[in-house]
């Protein structure tokens, strides 16, 4: 699709005016009109701008013209809805939200990124050796790789996400084991219903953010599995079943 044509879906689709755009954007009302008639493209600085007020990335603003993949672990980025965000929550067109989260890096530790996408690639017609083999040649021609003494934050987040492992093995949950890893993981893909005691039925998360979390099998057996999801804010333990069916809060603690 055409960008003339993708401004004027997404102002629309928002029931915006081109007087609203303009001056969202602080532009004229005639600049959006050429825009949207083809006569002229918005120029580097209003696409970001753009960007940000229509939660899409430039690319899928000019129409797709490239082929995105994650500069650290190689997912392709086929979605916006998965693009990682910057600090002032403008879309990063380079990473994804599980590598990248409000202008961190959650990855420091190659063999840590291969254990956990590997778990993910495997199937019948791709072996964990294969996979293995496969990230290990790619992982290294990415650019966050390439740049990490300059991009990296010298240890600082693993470092935050040791202490918060440590804070959450200090609560000592009956029957969860110890906590050994933090993973990313998007607010999309664990944002559970809980039950509260008075009948009311209620998520937590934000589908949009990124969080650290893990799941642990409980140490009492059986097929309930303990959850542990965790921000700069707060702390929350639940349990589920295998398919994250009947979940069951244990704790939410504010930080």
């Amino acid at each position: 699709m055409e960008t003339k044509k993708i401004i004027y879906k997404l102002r629309t689709q928002r029931g915006m005016s081109q007087d609203e755009l303009a001056e969202k954007i602080m532009v004229t009302r005639q600049a959006v009109s050429r825009w949207e008639n083809g006569e002229t493209v918005p120029n580097t600085e209003t696409l970001k701008l753009l960007s940000k007020e229509f939660g899409v990335s430039i690319n899928t603003l000019l129409g797709e013209p490239r082929k995105l993949i994650c500069q650290c672990c190689g997912m392709p980025l086929e979605d916006d809805a998965i693009l990682g965000h910057n600090r002032d929550g403008s879309l990063n067109e380079d990473y994804c939200k599980w590598c990248y989260a409000d202008g961190t890096y959650t990855y420091s530790d190659m063999d840590e990124l291969i254990d956990v996408c590997t778990k993910h690639m495997v199937n019948q017609d791709f072996s964990e050796d294969q996979a293995r083999a496969y990230m290990k040649e790619m992982l290294p021609k990415l650019d966050y790789w390439k740049r990490y003494e300059e991009l990296s934050d010298r240890g600082q987040f693993e470092e935050f996400k040791k202490k918060l492992i440590a804070e959450i093995n200090d609560l000592h949950i009956e029957g969860m084991p110890e906590v050994q890893k933090l993973n990313a993981l998007v607010g999309k893909y664990v944002n559970l219903e809980y039950r509260l005691p008075n009948g009311e039925c209620v998520k937590f998360l934000d589908d949009e953010k990124t969080y650290l979390g893990n799941q642990l099998e409980s140490e009492f057996g059986g097929e309930r599995y303990f959850g542990v999801l965790a921000a700069m804010d707060f702390i929350m333990i639940s349990t589920y079943g295998a398919k994250g069916e009947d979940p069951e809060l244990v704790l939410y603690k504010k930080r």
